[in-house]
């Protein structure tokens, strides 16, 4: 069933396909990814309690993989409660909302290239677009719309503050993202994502803009809110977040697989945009076959469980953060880093267009992260500085305060105990309470 064929597809081998093939593809996804978010959930909760020295799931089925199939019949029969003051309509179109843009969003990623599929030579791959990265961008923030919904028309204020804070969170984070795809953009030229993956037959863009690469990831937990940045989730100041006026049922259940589905998709597109997408990595791909037929399905989904892996090691090893910790990252670090890299970017490349200013381009561009660096060592340094000089001033206010008698508390008078000045107390007899 495989045959050696041409392996890189681009938008003119989209569009081709009989009915029937686009309905099989489209079948396919949402199978794979139906079967991801199960086997996500129990990979999930097994590696982090392995991480943290448990079992996990282990009664339903062999390894407990059932129990995520025994999760999801609990949510699917328990009763559907609506809360009395909640719009209705918006209320129980808000999760709806937000998994149908997470399903769109995965139909641009390319599994493998050029594929004979039951004698038809198609992508496999569902949809290309010209501008798929931007359809990517959109779907995200239209299932963001469905948070927004989701604590508005609970008519609760913690339910209203999570979709608040989502919205935030996407449309600062939103704006680093698709910043840190302009350098790829740059380097392949085009927004399609199976020519980008043609762009790295060479090299991966994860060499060639690491900084690209390290924003991306930063901003990939913020659009999918998860922890360090599941801030529309706070379990600590929200009771729960803007689904907390849903009751365990169906409806919680397609957030959470809607959730789940923001994940899938960031790490689906790290893949696709930074990891080679479906080609071998090297020394793999020496092997002249490694990137024919089916193979390259194989070499996407190992990098595809490597990345979700990533993901849930960051959830288990750091905390949450403060929200206006998340929003000054996002404005004040992601954005402004991510314009100087673009103009730099930008001018590299144009330079090395041109063969006769390659080397000058390559000497430029060292110069410039060289000085780069130095100004960020300096600019650490006195940062450095002026926190110790807090610090100190701290520790001398609390000296200070510590030397008064109500040490900037409430004053309280001193006990007038006889044994506190010099009076002599009868022995009490040993054996006595």
């Amino acid at each position: 069933m495989t045959h050696v064929l041409a392996a890189d597809p681009t938008l003119a081998d989209f569009g081709k396909d009989p009915l029937w093939i686009t309905i099989i593809k489209a079948v396919l996804l949402f199978a794979f990814l139906m079967l991801g978010i199960l086997f996500g959930v129990w990979f999930e909760r097994k590696l982090i309690s392995r991480m943290q020295n448990r079992y996990g799931p282990n009664r339903a089925g062999k390894f407990g993989l059932l129990q995520s199939v025994a999760d999801g019949l609990k949510m699917g029969l328990k009763e559907d409660l609506f809360p009395r003051t909640v719009d209705r309509v918006l209320y129980l179109l808000a999760p709806v909302i937000m998994v149908i843009p997470a399903f769109l969003a995965f139909s641009i990623v390319p599994f493998a290239g050029m594929v004979n599929l039951f004698g038809v030579q198609t992508p496999l791959q569902l949809v290309d677009l010209p501008v798929a990265v931007l359809f990517m961008l959109a779907m995200g923030a239209v299932s963001v719309y469905g948070v927004v919904l989701a604590g508005w028309s609970s008519r609760s204020p913690y339910a209203l503050l999570g979709g608040l804070r989502s919205a935030a969170q996407v449309v600062s984070y939103e704006i680093a993202m698709g910043l840190s795809f302009v350098a790829i953009f740059l380097f392949a030229g085009t927004l399609s994502t199976s020519e980008i993956v043609k762009a790295q037959g060479e090299t991966w863009f994860v060499f060639l803009l690491i900084p690209s690469f390290l924003i991306y990831v930063i901003c990939m937990f913020g659009e999918a809110a998860r922890i360090p940045f599941d801030l529309p989730e706070g379990e600590g100041e929200l009771v729960g977040g803007f689904q907390t006026e849903y009751s365990s049922s169906l409806k919680f259940a397609l957030i959470m697989m809607g959730e789940y589905l923001h994940t899938f998709t960031a790490s689906g597109i790290a893949v696709t945009l930074f990891l080679g997408g479906w080609r071998a990595p090297i020394p793999i791909s020496w092997w002249e076959g490694a990137n024919q037929g089916y193979w390259p399905v194989l070499w996407f989904l190992i990098k595809f469980v490597l990345t979700f892996s990533f993901i849930i090691w960051v959830r288990a090893s750091l905390p949450r953060v403060r929200y206006d910790q998340l929003m000054s990252l996002g404005w004040k670090v992601l954005i402004p880093v991510n314009l100087a890299w673009i103009l730099l970017v930008a001018g590299v490349r144009s330079v090395m267009l041109n063969e006769d200013t390659r080397m000058i381009a390559l000497g430029v561009t060292g110069v410039v992260v060289i000085g780069g660096l130095a100004i960020w060592m300096r600019f650490d340094t006195v940062n450095q500085r002026r926190k110790e000089a807090q610090k100190a001033q701290v520790e001398a206010e609390f000296e200070e305060l510590s030397e008064e008698p109500t040490a900037g508390g409430f004053p309280v008078p001193p006990l007038d105990l006889p044994h506190y000045h010099g009076v002599q107390h009868k022995e009490i007899p040993s054996g006595t309470n």
